[in-house]
């Protein structure tokens, strides 16, 4: 009865508005296909320096029934648009650039709807999916060669938002991204990932190093515990200005750790041994900081030891 009754004065708000009941209760009228495949847009569109490029990319291909070509034509991608195709509508249902874009979800979706799987599977809830970015933000379709797939130009479509990792590319010590031999794509899955909140391509930090570095992933008799955790407790991925991507100078970075107070190991900067002697007519120096190498002049094997007496990381 409550309902009813609500439904009622409902309808009569409206028709003291104005609004004729018919209209508020007519359900919106779906966009419609207008039909006749690629041919149907190529006739106005099949000129333009921007839109000829596909008909060089797999999604052209017709004898392909999974390509946009092989469904709907270009009404795959931008939506049933008869409206347009009579001239009623400026714009098709679904727009991917310009003044009148759609909403980054509605746009994902069209992608969604082929590339779910793979790679994909992982987007519902991922990092670029929370900020509200859409495919074409980083994908360009209508080209022969996507630029964000190519491993010199990959970068720099990433570059585009992600500024701090582009200007640690520049610093002493990097991955040679610059160089083209290592991309994004190589540890990070923009689409999302599976388990730590970086869009890792792998499920922890470590075992997506170890896909390049896997002379560090062991096992070994002697392990170093701050390597096993985490190789960013010591690490910067992106760039750094101290020596193989170290966070900071080695002498510094290891009494983080390995001091006179924290654990009694002395380090660079506790106890006695760590000031340098100065007596006259020597040269011998018994501090970490007056080596090149510092700490690892002694404790080379610091990733880890498989020798019997390794304990200590010795060469």
């Amino acid at each position: 009865m409550r309902t009813i009754l609500n439904v009622t004065l409902l309808l009569g708000l409206l028709s003291l508005a104005g609004v004729p009941q018919a209209a508020a209760q007519a359900p919106a009228t779906a966009p419609q296909a207008a039909g006749g495949g690629p041919l149907t847009c190529l006739k106005c569109h099949g000129t333009e320096a921007k839109v000829v490029p596909i008909l060089q990319t797999p999604h052209a291909t017709k004898g392909d029934p999974r390509s946009p070509f092989g469904q709907e034509g270009c009404e795959s991608c931008h939506g049933p648009s008869a409206a347009h195709v009579s001239s009623r509508a400026n714009e098709p249902s679904v727009v991917f650039k310009g003044p009148a874009i759609s909403p980054a979800a509605q746009r994902n979706a069209q992608c969604l709807s082929c590339h779910q799987s793979g790679l994909r599977m992982n987007w519902q809830g991922s990092a670029h999916e929370a900020n509200n970015k859409a495919c074409n933000d980083c994908h360009t379709i209508h080209v022969t060669k996507d630029p964000v797939l190519v491993k010199l130009t990959q970068p720099d479509v990433c570059f585009t938002c992600h500024a701090r990792q582009r200007a640690d590319s520049f610093k002493y010590s990097h991955h040679p991204i610059r160089e083209g031999k290592v991309v994004c794509s190589d540890c990070h899955n923009p689409h999302g990932s599976p388990g730590d909140t970086k869009l890792l391509k792998e499920f922890t930090v470590n075992e997506t190093c170890y896909n390049c570095h896997a002379d560090k992933r062991g096992p070994v008799m002697w392990e170093h515990q701050p390597v096993r955790e985490n190789c960013l407790n010591c690490h910067t991925p992106h760039g750094s200005n101290e020596a193989r991507l170290m966070k900071e100078r080695m002498n510094f970075l290891c009494s983080s750790c390995h001091s006179a107070q924290a654990n009694q190991s002395g380090g660079a900067f506790g106890g006695h041994g760590s000031i340098p002697f100065r007596g006259p007519g020597s040269t011998r120096f018994n501090s970490a900081l007056a080596n090149q190498r510092q700490c690892l002049n002694c404790h080379s094997q610091i990733h880890g030891s498989n020798s019997p007496s390794g304990a200590y990381f010795f060469r």
